[in-house]
């Protein structure tokens, strides 16, 4: 008799504000934008709100129409002001390490640029075993469900709302711009206060009899 082997464990990570804080970066690029086509942007506020689409951020600065041309300006001018100025959130690569400790694969689902996200796991020697970009909220089902990923871990409503969509685990870090509580309502089956304690949840959620 042939036995079939269980398939690895598959977990999904967002990136900012959960494996990167990116407000140093994020912020600068967006003085840097401001500067360079003399429209105001309030950089402090913007960086609050980390996690949905540059485009959704964009539009409270500018018409309409000039949203997706702006939108590649900033996505340009990014790497020489945003990748050297932004680090690993406490606890990421530990993350990453316990779940290849495990068996486990890892990816990356982010709705930045995805060139973007690659340079900043790149600069941070943060390697997941897939990236995939330019997803958010309940499109980052698609690609959780692509690789079979069994939990998805994020800061975000959108995070959340993603990986319920994909039926994946939901794990909530309260690292982002979503507290505890709206991550709970949102449908968050676990919430940590940081990655930190990413590598012992796991070890318990291995360990717990499946149903």
């Amino acid at each position: 008799m042939t036995v079939t082997p269980a398939p690895a464990l598959t977990v999904g990570f967002d990136l900012d504000m959960t494996l990167i804080d990116s407000r140093p970066g994020i912020h600068a690029c967006y003085r840097a934008l401001a500067e360079r086509t003399g429209t105001f942007i309030d950089a402090d506020l913007a960086i609050t709100r980390l996690g949905p689409p540059l485009a959704e951020e964009l539009v409270n600065w500018f018409p309409a129409e000039q949203v997706a041309a702006m939108a590649d300006l900033y996505r340009e001018m990014y790497p020489s002001i945003a990748i050297a100025a932004t680090p690993a959130m406490a606890g990421a690569r530990e993350a990453m390490d316990a779940v290849r400790d495990a068996g486990g694969r890892t990816m990356v689902v982010t709705a930045k640029y995805e060139p973007n996200a690659k340079l900043h796991l790149d600069h941070l020697g943060i390697a997941p075993d897939v990236v995939v970009g330019d997803l958010w909220a309940e499109r980052k089902a698609e690609a959780l469900r692509e690789y079979g990923a069994a939990v998805y871990v994020g800061d975000h409503v959108g995070d959340v709302r993603g990986a319920r969509t994909a039926g994946a685990l939901s794990v909530a870090v309260v690292t982002g711009p979503c507290d505890g509580d709206e991550l709970r309502a949102a449908g968050a089956d676990v919430v940590l206060d940081d990655l930190s304690a990413f590598p012992a949840w796991l070890a318990a959620y291995r360990e717990a009899p499946r149903a």
